[in-house]
């Protein structure tokens, strides 16, 4: 009496009602991938989007003070978890359920049990984008996600540095490795206006760019290092919030609008089965 007899799903699955899946990732910590992916959402909520954010860093969970919204969800009917709506967005995180300064220690079978459940039985109910905001590195939990559901394709998020664009290198390989699209690359603090109108390259700024090119990979776009953006993230309100007109907000709007742009052009063919070894 084999599973395959029964008729069971064999493969990752689509998530009912979920148009687009997008990862975002880096190969390291540091880069601010967590501030694109939480600006990212806002800006495609404030777009007219259907969104929801996964906050899938389990050992650094930083959504929901990003977000501002700290409440345990509420469990609804058969188990199922509500998520959490901040500024337009839909999310759920290991820090609503774990909050404070308690690590969370755990072992591959209990991250895979997470991100299964996070997908799985959050009432996410129709969205146009699912935002997952993945831990840094290129371990358990991306390989947890590409078992559960078919992905519309990956962003990774890089600085311009020498010394982060080798780790984005391997993100890269990563993704090709487990049958993900990568959408494209995005430069993160790529450089810094004084108040004076100076302009300092702090990391290196337009190599994310460079690499992209010799990937023949889609360059999304740069932003810039900024206190503003910064204390947004501290603060509950991010910068996305102050619309596309805004100095600081209008980089994510641009990011936004060529994530849709990419991720149409990607996601037709969520069919195939992944396995993984």
């Amino acid at each position: 009496m084999g599973a395959q007899g029964q008729g069971m799903p064999q493969g990752p699955q689509p998530l009912p009602g979920v148009s687009h899946v997008i990862a975002v990732g880096s190969g390291k910590g540091g880069v601010g991938k967590t501030t694109v992916s939480v600006n990212l959402a806002v800006a495609l909520a404030r777009l007219g989007h259907r969104v929801g954010l996964i906050d899938a860093d389990i050992y650094g969970p930083n959504v929901p003070m990003m977000l501002g919204a700290t409440r345990q969800p509420n469990v609804v009917g058969d188990n199922r978890i509500e998520p959490i709506l901040a500024h337009g967005v839909k999310f759920i995180s290991v820090g609503l359920i774990s909050p404070g300064d308690k690590p969370m220690v755990m072992r591959g079978p209990m991250l895979h049990q997470i991100i299964r459940q996070f997908l799985q039985q959050v009432e996410w109910g129709e969205l146009d984008y699912l935002i997952i905001d993945l831990p840094p590195g290129t371990g358990d939990v991306v390989i947890s996600l590409v078992q559960t559901v078919p992905l519309t394709g990956a962003v990774v998020v890089s600085t311009g540095s020498s010394v982060a664009l080798q780790d984005a290198r391997k993100a890269l390989e990563m993704f090709h490795q487990v049958k993900v699209e990568v959408l494209g690359l995005v430069e993160n603090m790529s450089q810094m206006t004084l108040p004076t109108g100076e302009v300092i390259d702090v990391f290196g700024a337009g190599g994310t760019e460079a690499t992209a090119r010799q990937f023949g990979l889609e360059f999304l776009g740069s932003v810039d290092m900024a206190p503003a953006i910064r204390k947004g993230g501290d603060s509950g309100m991010p910068v996305a919030l102050a619309g596309p007109e805004s100095a600081l907000g209008a980089a994510f709007y641009k990011l936004a609008a060529k994530v849709i742009d990419v991720a149409e052009a990607a996601g037709a063919d969520q069919t195939d089965v992944i396995e993984i070894s």
